[in-house]
């Protein structure tokens, strides 16, 4: 009898762990993969970084070929990844003609190399020319992207790593065959364009001293933008042009006149004038970045000492870049519209009647790397080019650092860009919200002597319904 119960026993025993042991099977839950916002913001800060040394020296890329990279390879990083965003949606089925590459959701993906190999791809095609002028640079984009591969070598399987460095390279890929298809943009840093015939008349553009460059990109506004619709790509009309002392038009050439005397003769408040125009200045070639691409480098700043995930990250720049490019359609569009002639030409041909030192007249901007004194940038006046990015890029910054949780009202900074620089005066400046960084950007061009005050006016206005309308676009599911 004891022997019959001994066995019962055991069985029952021996079942109870089989059905623990199937029970645990049941329930046994797969590890989780791997969410791009789990990654820092390293990969993208090291592109940018590349990215800028690139801009500085690029030959005919400002002002318009700038944004538009950006603008495209923040966008591809974005589509690359999106699918490890699980809060966010694709983008694609906004425009036609763009085909993304499907994503196989059973399998893994490494995200920072996705966005490794997305950014190299498209950054070797927008600055091919430089490959033979400038190699020692050109050559970053393999060095960097061969760094950060053998980086995630170490962090990922072999099988992992290739799949997600395809992954990056057919988004990067099918985002520049969408590219090529904008005839406007692609590859128009090579100036060629048709022949601009300018308007000629009182009061309308033409090229200024001391270099009398021709117009730059005036067909850049038939270039596809990413959200700005036609129907706001257009400034609203300038003020009338007059020559008559009393009016509004006389008054604006009057304020950049009196700033720029007063920044030559030492006047009162001069030296902080002229830093004002120094600092945000960006407009001569390998002496700084190109004046959109400035506002990546304020924003690397930022998202450096936030800390930023990757997700975070990924979606700023895209949104930046996108927003950048947008508003330089709309602004070059405007300028060649209105062919609004710069203060250099009305103040030394009309201010002059009145006040005859004007005739001599000249702005603040000089160039260390060829000599020259008192350049204009050589486009129209109206809109600010300076201003339209600034508002943009000032409006996608503080849709992230203002008026959060984190940050429940402004955000106050240090930007330290032009930090150590000698050609001018570089020191870091104090910015207490996005706003006074925006306005700071947009209004220096008048104390430079290269604008009238409604340019940057109508700028910044303009950047800002860019940034708005990238913001509007379905981001978040």
């Amino acid at each position: 009898m004891k022997v019959f119960q001994h066995s019962k026993t055991f069985l029952f025993l021996a079942a109870l762990t089989v059905i623990s042991f199937q029970a645990c099977k049941e329930v046994e839950v797969p590890q989780a993969r791997a969410t791009v916002d789990q990654f820092d913001n390293s990969t993208v800060l090291r592109w940018n970084k590349v990215f800028l040394s690139l801009d500085r020296y690029a030959v005919g890329y400002r002002p318009g070929p700038v944004p538009h990279a950006l603008g495209y390879m923040g966008f591809s990083a974005y589509e690359a990844v999106v699918p490890g965003m699980p809060g966010y949606n694709s983008l694609a089925n906004q425009f036609t003609e763009l085909e993304i590459p499907k994503y196989d959701e059973s399998l893994e993906y490494y995200w920072p190399a996705v966005i490794n190999e997305s950014y190299a791809y498209l950054m070797r095609r927008f600055f091919f020319h430089m490959e033979a002028t400038y190699g020692n640079l050109y050559d970053q984009i393999e060095q960097n992207r061969i760094q950060l591969h053998d980086q995630y070598a170490t962090e990922t399987t072999e099988e992992i790593l290739k799949r997600s460095e395809e992954r990056g390279r057919e988004v990067a890929q099918a985002v520049y065959a969408w590219e090529e298809k904008d005839l406007a943009a692609h590859n128009a840093f090579l100036n060629s364009q048709p022949p601009y015939n300018a308007p000629h008349g009182p009061g309308l553009w033409e090229p200024t001293i001391p270099d009398f460059v021709s117009a730059l990109f005036p067909f850049w506004g038939q270039v596809r933008t990413f959200a700005l619709p036609e129907t706001e790509q257009l400034a609203r009309k300038p003020i009338p042009y007059s020559e008559d002392p009393q009016s509004l038009f006389y008054s604006q050439a009057m304020e950049t006149y009196s700033r720029v005397k007063n920044i030559k003769e030492n006047g009162p408040n001069a030296f902080e004038e002229r830093w004002l125009a120094e600092f945000w200045s960006d407009d001569i070639l390998e002496l700084t970045f190109s004046p959109p691409a400035r506002l990546v480098a304020v924003a690397d700043q930022l998202v450096q000492r936030e800390e930023l995930n990757l997700e975070e990250t990924v979606e700023l720049y895209a949104k930046l870049g996108m927003s950048l490019n947008d508003i330089s359609v709309g602004i070059w569009q405007s300028k060649y519209v209105y062919n609004v002639e710069r203060p250099v030409s009305y103040i030394r041909r009309v201010v002059s009647q009145q006040y005859p030192d004007a005739a001599n007249f000249t702005t603040c901007l000089n160039n260390p790397i060829n000599g020259l004194q008192g350049v204009t940038p050589a486009f129209p006046a109206y809109p600010s080019g300076h201003s339209g990015f600034a508002g943009a890029g000032g409006k996608i910054l503080s849709s992230f650092f203002e008026f959060n949780s984190q940050h429940p009202g402004t955000y106050s900074f240090v930007d330290n860009c032009h930090n150590n620089r000698s050609e001018f005066l570089g020191i870091p400046r104090s910015l207490p919200s996005m706003r006074v960084m925006a306005e700071e950007d947009a209004y220096s061009r008048i104390p430079l002597g290269v604008h009238f005050r409604m340019d940057c006016d109508e700028g910044i206005r303009m950047g800002e319904v860019a940034a708005q309308r990238v913001l509007e676009l379905p981001w978040k599911k």
